[in-house]
């Protein structure tokens, strides 16, 4: 099976319906041998959701532990079929790492066009740098049109493992998506959305389905060092060794 080297979509208690501590999750990163972790606590409108000093105060925790790189970032929510969210680019520049994604408390369900505008207004957001798992069958959009548009705007769209059998019609439509990525040559980055520390690293749902359909391992972030490191460097201006 294709080897991660990274999760970038965990959650801790600061999430309000997370179960582990950051130093936790650090931990059990290094212990399943990850060289990154992002950090990606929800934002804004979510209930209990992280409070924004909680983001711009990120620079206090070292930017490594355990031997784990710590990346700062967030998991923000995505609130209109114009692809706006519920944090502004000013907190969202400081980050190092911006999921983008659809949920049911800040977002209610509109309709197939309503949720392609949506995705497509947060392709044209710099300060985005991955769709978060579009494979919610409660959200269908026009996989094709947004996923080849990825490739205009310089977006990575995420392969969630949690999301097989959790979120509703996800399996098949992240599959869609997957081949989709394959077929325009899209990078994806493989997560957990871990929301508690035994989670963490647990990719193999998503790693079976990209196996399944031959999906480049190229074309995988996260699954390789040097291929990741580089990517973060050019965004941060971090050096990885």
């Amino acid at each position: 099976m294709i080897h991660t080297i990274a999760d970038t979509h965990t959650h801790t208690v600061v999430s309000g319906h997370a179960y582990s501590t950051l130093t936790e999750n650090l931990k059990a990163a290094s212990e399943r041998g990850l060289r990154f972790l992002g950090s990606t606590e929800h934002t804004g409108l979510m209930p209990h959701a992280a409070h924004e000093y909680y983001f711009t105060n990120m620079g206090v925790v070292p930017d490594e532990l355990f031997g784990v790189h710590l990346l700062r970032g967030c998991e923000v929510n995505i609130i209109g079929n114009d692809g706006e969210l519920d944090v502004s680019d000013k907190i969202l520049s400081k980050l190092e790492w911006v999921i983008a994604s659809m949920h049911i408390p800040v977002y209610q369900p509109s309709d197939f066009d309503g949720h392609t505008s949506a995705w497509m207004g947060v392709l044209k957001n710099p300060q985005v740098d991955v769709l978060g798992h579009p494979g919610d069958g409660r959200y269908v959009f026009d996989y094709e049109t947004v996923i080849k548009a990825c490739g205009e705007y310089g977006k990575i769209v995420e392969i969630n493992s949690h999301s097989f059998g959790n979120r509703p019609g996800s399996t098949e439509n992240c599959r869609t998506i997957a081949l989709l990525c394959k077929k325009y040559g899209i990078p994806v980055v493989v997560n957990s959305d871990a929301h508690f520390w035994a989670s963490i690293g647990e990719h193999t749902n998503a790693l079976r389905m990209l196996e399944e359909i031959d999906f480049p391992e190229e074309l995988i972030v996260n699954a390789d060092y040097r291929r990741f490191a580089d990517l973060i460097t050019e965004k941060t201006g971090r050096i990885f060794e």
